[in-house]
C-alpha cells in the first residue's frame, strides 16, 4: 500500500511484516466523565492487529523507561498502518484481556496563574506537570509528576490513586510536594493545584525489537477545559520513547518526511482552547494540526 505523507510516500507490501521484501472555570468531575467517539477500531483492524502480543509485565520489565527521550509526531490516521507495516520483524503490541487499544484519561492540574503551563511555554528547564492518569479499561488510577532530567530526558514518578478521586489531589499532596522539591522546583504550593484540563484518547503500545524502545499511537484525542471540547480529527499522535539513541520507528518517520513536533497534550491543548495564552512554542503545531480544518 502507499500513503502520501507531506509530498513523500511510505510504501509497504504485505511481506514487510515478516522481513521478506484565558482561564475558564475549574474542570470538575462532570468533565472527567465525558465520553468520546471512537475511530480506533480502524487502527485495530489494520496491521496493529497482526502484531505479536506482549503482556504488561514483560513490557514493563523490558521497556518501562521512566527516564527517557520522547519524540512526538502528528501523523494522518491512514499513514499509521503503513508505519506499523514497516516496523522491523519482531515488533510486539501490548495485549491485555484480548484488547490491544486502551482508553486513557488524564486530568491535568495547575496553579491559578497556570505556572506549569507558562514554564513549559518559556521552555524553563525546571518545568513540571502534575496529572492523574486513569487506565479506563482496567479502572486503575495514578498520580504522576513529570519533570525534566539531564540532557532533555523526561522523568516520571507516580503513586496509586483512588479512581473516584481522580479530579482531585487531596490524598497525594505529600507525594506531589516531595517530588517537586526533590527535583529542585520551588515556588509551587501543591494546595493551589486544581484541575484545568481533561484529555481522553485510545492508545496502542508497541515494543520495538532489539532496542527495547516503545512506540505509542494515540487516536480519538479530545480535550476539555471546563468550557468547551476540542477534538483532533483524522490524526494520530505517534510518540517514540527511547534511551539515548533514536529508534527504528523514528528513522522510518524521518525517511517519510515527518519530523518531531512540539506537542504537549496539556499545553498544546490548553493553548488551542484558550487562545489568549502565549503559545509561540506550539504555534506551528496549532496552525497545522489543531486549528486548521481537516
Amino acid at each position: 500500500m502507499t500513503a502520501a505523507v507531506e509530498g513523500r510516500t511510505m510504501t509497504a507490501d504485505a511481506e514487510d511484516r515478516d522481513g521478506t521484501t484565558r482561564r475558564g472555570r475549574r474542570v470538575g468531575q462532570e468533565d472527567v466523565e465525558r465520553g468520546i467517539a471512537s475511530s480506533g477500531n480502524a487502527l485495530l483492524s489494520g496491521p496493529v492487529g497482526q502484531l505479536l502480543p506482549i503482556g504488561l509485565d514483560e513490557l514493563v520489565e523490558r521497556a518501562e523507561l521512566l527516564t527517557r527521550v520522547d519524540r512526538k509526531y502528528v501523523v494522518p490516521l491512514q499513514d499509521v498502518a503503513t508505519l506499523v507495516r514497516l516496523l522491523p520483524p519482531g515488533a510486539q503490541v501490548l495485549e491485555i484481556g484480548a484488547r490491544r487499544l486502551f482508553e486513557y484519561e488524564s486530568v491535568y492540574f495547575d496553579t491559578p496563574d497556570l505556572l506549569a503551563y507558562h514554564l513549559a511555554a518559556r521552555r524553563r528547564r525546571r518545568r513540571f506537570k502534575v496529572r492523574t492518569r486513569t487506565y479506563v479499561d482496567s479502572a486503575l488510577c495514578w498520580v504522576e509528576v513529570k519533570t525534566r532530567g539531564a540532557r532533555g530526558t523526561t522523568v516520571k514518578e507516580r503513586v496509586p490513586h483512588l479512581l473516584d478521586e481522580r479530579a482531585a489531589l487531596d490524598g497525594a499532596l505529600p507525594f506531589v510536594t516531595a517530588t517537586l522539591a526533590a527535583r529542585g522546583i520551588t515556588g509551587v504550593d501543591a494546595l493551589q493545584l486544581a484541575p484545568v484540563l481533561v484529555t481522553r484518547y485510545h492508545r496502542a503500545t508497541i515494543l520495538l525489537p532489539d532496542s527495547d524502545s516503545r512506540l505509542t499511537v494515540d487516536v480519538d484525542l479530545t480535550w476539555h477545559d471546563g468550557r468547551r471540547p476540542l477534538e483532533m480529527r483524522g490524526l494520530a499522535v505517534v510518540e517514540t520513547k527511547t534511551g539515548s539513541t533514536a529508534s527504528a520507528a523514528d528513522r522510518l518517520l524521518w525517511s517519510a518526511g515527518h519530523r518531531p513536533l512540539r506537542i504537549s497534550k496539556y499545553a498544546t491543548g490548553l493553548a488551542a482552547l484558550q487562545p489568549e495564552l502565549p503559545a509561540t512554542r506550539w504555534r506551528r503545531t496549532l496552525r497545522r494540526h489543531l486549528l486548521a480544518p481537516h
